[in-house]
């Protein structure tokens, strides 16, 4: 299942991106919006973003204008992976090293057909598997994980030096 989230510049982007799901047969859960009235990217990156860390969804789409605000907010989610792509390189090196499991794209910047390029790549890469990147994935989770100590105004790892 592939949880798909827009705000308003992504929306009709993110419809077409449907269609391909659809021709694909992939299911997939809209957490919205549903309308191209403004909204706040956030309120429908972050159900989308914890029900991908949860499991019950494989993998997330995330669309808005630019991508930079819907895959801001889903980093935010602990377990999340996202990647904003506008390339085929990306989307297919963000899978196959990174394991990315949210993938943003901005309605804005891509059009329609780089788009379902973009998203099929993405979707039919696999993980590598290669122990040098399972290693860079376990060093992001241990990021997520690290308590941080307010200095001024930066926040460091409790291990790191000021």
């Amino acid at each position: 299942m592939i949880a798909l989230a827009s705000d308003h510049g992504g929306f009709e982007l993110k419809n077409a991106i449907k269609t391909l799901l659809d021709e694909l047969a992939l299911p997939y859960k809209d957490f919205g919006t549903d309308n191209a009235a403004p909204c706040d990217y956030a309120d429908y990156a972050a159900p989308a973003a914890r029900t991908v860390a949860s499991g019950d969804c494989d993998r997330g789409l995330l669309f808005c204008g630019t991508g930079a605000g819907m895959n801001c907010a889903a980093n935010k989610v602990r377990g999340i992976r996202c990647v904003v792509c506008s390339d085929c390189f990306t989307a297919e090196m963000s899978r196959a090293h990174n394991d990315a499991n949210m993938l943003a794209l901005g309605g804005r910047v891509v059009g329609v057909g780089l788009a379902r390029q973009i998203v099929k790549i993405w979707l039919e890469t696999p993980f590598s598997g290669d122990e040098r990147h399972k290693r860079r994935i376990s060093q992001i989770a241990a990021l997520e994980a690290a308590p941080t100590l307010r200095v001024g105004l930066r926040s460091l790892p409790l291990n790191a030096e000021p």
